[in-house]
């Protein structure tokens, strides 16, 4: 799984926004293909888990063989904590459970390069149904 080496605070402050200008507001950065012919951009707002990020990873390069490329172009770098059951409202915040990135709208994910279209869209496919967000296969 993908975590940071080191970070600069061990717990974050939870940003919450206005859901309704989260899920419009599309991201400016990382919004074209950079590396491969194909790509799996994002149509939602999510905080994709570390270990989300793996199962989608692990899922495209399975059906990928070994003639595809992939980039990861999503880094999980903000951590999450939660508390455990039956724990009563104060008593500080809970621990730390892993890390996450918040995809906006128009992101990309993940790039294929190396396979024929068939493929790679069926691939990217698989890794789209592992992720807690609707995404869409595109190609240049």
């Amino acid at each position: 799984m993908l975590l940071p080496k080191k970070v600069k605070h061990r717990k974050w402050q939870k940003f919450r926004g206005n859901k309704n200008t989260l899920n419009k507001t599309p991201d400016t950065r990382g919004i074209k293909l950079a590396f491969g012919s194909f790509g799996l951009k994002s149509e939602s707002t999510a905080r994709v888990k570390s270990n989300q990020i793996e199962a989608a990873r692990k899922a495209m390069t399975r059906n990928l063989t070994k003639s595809g490329k992939v980039w990861i172009r999503i880094f999980p770098d903000m951590p999450f904590t939660s508390k455990p059951p039956e724990v009563g409202m104060g008593k500080g915040k809970g621990d730390l459970q892993g890390y996450c990135f918040e995809v906006r709208p128009g992101r990309i994910i993940f790039e294929v390069d190396g396979v024929d279209a068939a493929i790679a869209k069926e691939s990217l496919r698989k890794a789209g149904t592992k992720l807690p967000l609707k995404t869409r296969v595109i190609s240049r």
